[in-house]
């Protein structure tokens, strides 16, 4: 067993029950499990195999990313001025030409560019495996670059032939699609406390499987336990006039009819809910993960976190796909998600202490710190997880350092916590997952990021000339 004390820390958020912050704070880390924190003062008498010094630094949890798409940076920057039903019909036929090689590369590009800016924890959704890709690629990068990973096996099984948005050479049978969840489960799922992989049932979206698979992923979900359900949900008004047309019933109407409302089902964006499917949400305990970049790049809408939050509904934070962002920064995120709610023209909003009347907000409708907790521990509750999401005795040594003495950070002393998104997003100094030190001093301890852009280079240029 080895131990390590973290001390001298200038500013230590915690994010535990009573959300402490410890100026001097410290840590003691034996093997991956936090032993003990407090002050420096606190811990002077323990003993450690080796002591890291970080005066001039915050520590906080690392984030947690409960929605992306890791492959899509391989399709950065392109239909830049569309609507999400013609970005995605645009990128489909470009997704079809993606192989396992393909999904593993862009899958340790993405998870590079999230450790490098604070994730300690992703999700991916992948939900187009056309040719010969495995979700199991992704795990090996995982592994690799050491990121407590939730894989969700992703689906698209309604093709246009058969009334969906997706063209068929991008669906999948739905028994074959079965038949490798329950593969996957078997072979990386595990439900430990302190687990490295774990298995997520993702089908798609209401326009791109049947009511069918949704109910049979459900099935087999429930079976194991810790598996979850994760699918995109009201993220476009396209997909309501669809599900209107299709199912005669509104989508949170449809994933109620095919069980997928409860503790174990988290949903992408959810803009388009009214106050009554909120209650639903919070009453049946479905959380939910905002995206505010990707919602804003395809002129969506602005999901209502304040309403959510204050009805009790969890709500977590998403970079979403590398295509539709275009950048993995769950800071940049927690960011947008305080400002957007700030603006946000919603008659709950305008009624808040400072609200301006029905055509604006008010700077009350969501603080750094509720940002950063929908970033920490939110994220962990929407995965199921007990483990991560804040810094406490017998919790996963995952947490972060930025140095505060930047540029950027001048003049930030009197709350530094919240200059972490008020004047960011910034790279991190330091990042350990699982007890592993991963990042020190701002560059990767192992990872070799300029190795991996090559591959991503010649990947690229080899899926274009197809």
């Amino acid at each position: 067993m080895t131990t390590l004390l973290v001390k001298n820390i200038d500013h230590l958020a915690t994010f535990d029950n009573a959300r402490r912050e410890l100026k001097d704070g410290a840590l003691l880390v034996r093997d991956n499990v936090i032993e003990a924190v407090g002050t420096t003062a606190e811990l002077a008498h323990l003993t450690a195999d080796r002591v890291l010094d970080l005066a001039g630094h915050l520590v906080m949890p690392g984030l947690v990313n409960t929605h992306h798409h890791m492959y899509q940076n391989l399709t950065r920057v392109m239909v830049q001025d569309d609507e999400l039903f013609v970005w995605l019909t645009t990128l489909y036929p470009i997704w079809a030409e993606l192989d396992d090689e393909a999904v593993y590369v862009s899958a340790r590009v993405a998870m590079a560019e999230l450790i490098q800016s604070g994730c300690t924890t992703s999700s991916d959704h992948l939900y187009i495996q056309p040719n010969n890709v495995r979700l199991d690629s992704t795990i090996t990068a995982a592994q690799e670059l050491g990121l407590r990973f939730h894989a969700a096996r992703g689906a698209m099984s309604r093709g246009q032939s058969q009334g969906g948005l997706p063209p068929d050479n991008c669906v999948e049978k739905e028994e074959d699609i079965l038949r490798d969840a329950e593969r996957l489960i078997h072979a990386h799922h595990d439900a430990r406390r302190h687990a490295m992989s774990r298995i997520v049932l993702a089908p798609c979206s209401p326009f791109s499987v049947t009511p069918g698979l949704m109910k049979e992923a459900a099935q087999l979900a429930r079976t194991h336990t810790g598996v979850h359900l994760h699918a995109h949900l009201a993220e476009d008004l396209d997909e309501e006039t669809y599900c209107r047309q299709v199912y005669g019933m509104r989508p949170v109407e449809f994933a109620a009819s095919v069980d997928w409302l409860g503790p174990d089902v988290w949903f992408a964006h959810a803009i388009f809910l009214d106050s009554a499917e909120i209650r639903q949400f919070a009453e049946t305990g479905t959380g939910m993960v905002h995206c505010p970049s990707a919602n804003m790049r395809c002129g969506q809408g602005i999901a209502k976190i304040r309403e959510m939050r204050d009805a009790g509904v969890t709500c977590g934070l998403g970079v979403d796909g590398s295509a539709s962002n275009d950048t993995s920064n769950l800071f940049l995120e927690a960011r947008l998600a305080q400002m957007l709610q700030r603006i946000a023209p919603s008659r709950y909003l305008s009624e808040a202490p400072g609200g301006r009347g029905g055509f604006g907000g008010s700077p009350k409708a969501l603080s750094a710190r509720e940002a950063l907790e929908m970033a920490t521990r939110g994220g962990a509750k929407l995965l199921g997880r007990d483990d991560i999401g804040h810094l406490a005795p017998g919790m996963s040594a995952d947490f972060i350092a930025i140095r505060l003495n930047q540029l950027g950070l001048s003049g930030t002393q009197r709350d530094p916590l919240a200059a972490m998104i008020m004047c960011g997003p910034f790279k991190v100094d330091f990042s350990y997952i699982n007890g592993r030190e991963i990042i020190r001093r701002g560059e990767f301890c192992e990872h070799d990021v300029e190795a991996s852009l090559a591959a991503h280079a010649r990947i690229m240029k080899r899926i274009y000339e197809q």
